[in-house]
């Protein structure tokens, strides 16, 4: 939330980090004063690694301030928001080879001139050989679809012979291209990033860079015990951009925009998010992305010829190019999007939760996020649109989750979470915003504001 209903902001305050939990948590949620993380430690329990200090003293100073008045005071049209959240960089996480990046359009162009050239060849045949041809086609239709067939069977062998295990999840997974080149370009996609925002960079002297780089280290330290984390190296850079975006590059370096620190609410929020974004790196999540787009993009080649050959004109066959493109997309490429997103999601709650973070503040940030929208009146459109789950979707698979990360995390001797369950004083919040704005609108309710959008909270 932002405008003058963002109640909360980092600063850099040094106080200790058991205000950042007493504050921060009261700041949004008005949960009482609590010290879940002040004595965190781990201890040699089955999901943890083992840890020299506790999480208190891992995190550097920082305060999350109350400004104004509660949440509940503001009015609900008078809120500003900040549209959409991002876990990965406008780009991919990761380029593929640039060996196909130069291939991938010499490709299609082949198709589509291949295909266009068997219509013309087609067109030019005088009828009685067309007879012929089809003749001939009937008499070997068996040699035809043995051969069809066996071009199947050569795709599916080449699928199931580059499948490997998932770290950690243990799923099944598609590798068509090998990690040195993805450490490679990594590499080249971090320069890039690094010009881009050579201007914007925070120093290290920054309490909000100290902030995300004490807690992906916390992070990185409570699961070394997981050698995919321990093996990469966590570079920190903190960006001064309004947006709410992070996302970490496949060869550990971590980017986060000073918008996602004005967006959470607390250090939980910040703990899971960072946990997420490690989760994905971890898991070669861009990997196993371009090797599937890339594998359903060779498989497309053959559909795009045949669109150009039996489509009677360009225009038309440019049509059904396009229809391909977008069942392809919606079809194959989207899908696997979410549930890359939500294998992120499952994992980054087992390494906060190892992490001793209050896990369940993280379902609290998605409703936040579904709330702003709400307010502002955004259309919803159709989870199938997106590369994403939805923000109500996404805090519901969270719910789902966190009975098995608070196991994990009690297995881990973290302490005991005291107070209330920021769900439930999130609710009781929004419920509580609902009346006074609907109060406030009961003089005027026989003409409606077009200014104040209608609410619903389907989380309340």
């Amino acid at each position: 939330l932002s405008g003058n209903a963002r109640n909360c902001f980092l600063t850099g305050n040094p106080n200790s980090y058991r205000n950042v939990i007493g504050k921060g948590l009261r700041c949004l949620l008005d949960v009482p004063h609590t010290e879940v993380f002040s004595n965190a430690h781990h201890g040699s329990g089955r999901f943890c690694s083992q840890s020299s200090q506790p999480l208190g003293e891992k995190i550097p100073s920082l305060q999350i301030s109350s400004v104004g008045q509660p949440l509940h005071h503001f009015p609900a049209w008078s809120i500003q928001i900040i549209r959409s959240f991002h876990t990965s960089p406008s780009l991919q996480a990761a380029p593929v080879p640039l060996f196909w990046i130069i291939v991938k359009p010499a490709q299609k162009l082949f198709a589509i001139i291949l295909g266009r050239s068997i219509r013309n060849w087609w067109k030019a045949l005088p009828p009685n050989k067309r007879e012929l041809f089809k003749e001939n086609a009937r008499k070997n239709k068996w040699k035809i679809l043995l051969g069809v067939s066996s071009l199947g069977v050569v795709f599916v062998m080449f699928y199931f012979t580059h499948l490997e295990e998932t770290p950690i999840t243990g799923r099944a997974r598609l590798l068509v291209f090998g990690k040195e080149h993805f450490r490679e370009l990594s590499q080249m996609e971090y320069d890039m990033w690094m010009e881009q925002f050579k201007g914007q960079m925070l120093p290290e002297t920054d309490a909000r860079y100290q902030v995300v780089k004490r807690v992906v280290g916390h992070l990185s330290e409570s699961n070394k015990d997981v050698p995919q984390v321990s093996a990469l190296k966590w570079v920190i850079h903190v960006v001064d951009e309004p947006g709410v975006n992070a996302f970490v590059l496949p060869n550990g370096q971590v980017f986060v925009f000073t918008g996602l620190l004005d967006a959470v609410s607390d250090i939980h929020q910040l703990s899971f998010i960072l946990g997420h974004e490690i989760a994905h790196a971890v898991l070669e999540h861009a990997v196993k992305k371009a090797s599937l787009v890339h594998f359903l993009d060779f498989l497309s080649l053959i559909f795009l010829t045949m669109i150009w050959a039996i489509c009677p004109r360009d225009s038309l066959a440019v049509v059904g190019q396009w229809i391909q493109s977008k069942l392809q997309e919606f079809m194959f490429d989207r899908p696997y999007s979410r549930t890359l997103e939500a294998e992120a999601d499952k994992v980054g709650l087992q390494f906060a939760a190892k992490a001793c973070v209050d896990v369940r503040a993280s379902s609290v940030f998605w409703q936040q996020m579904e709330l702003a929208e709400t307010i502002q009146g955004q259309p919803k459109l159709p989870e199938w649109l997106s590369t994403h789950p939805s923000h109500e979707n996404r805090a519901e698979h969270l719910d789902r989750l966190i009975p098995e990360a608070l196991k994990i995390r009690e297995s881990c001797n973290c302490p005991s979470l005291s107070g209330p369950d920021p769900r439930l004083i999130f609710r009781l919040n929004m419920q509580h915003l609902l009346e006074s704005s609907k109060g406030r609108e009961a003089p005027n309710s026989t003409k409606q504001d077009p200014s104040k959008p209608k609410l619903d909270f389907p989380h309340t």
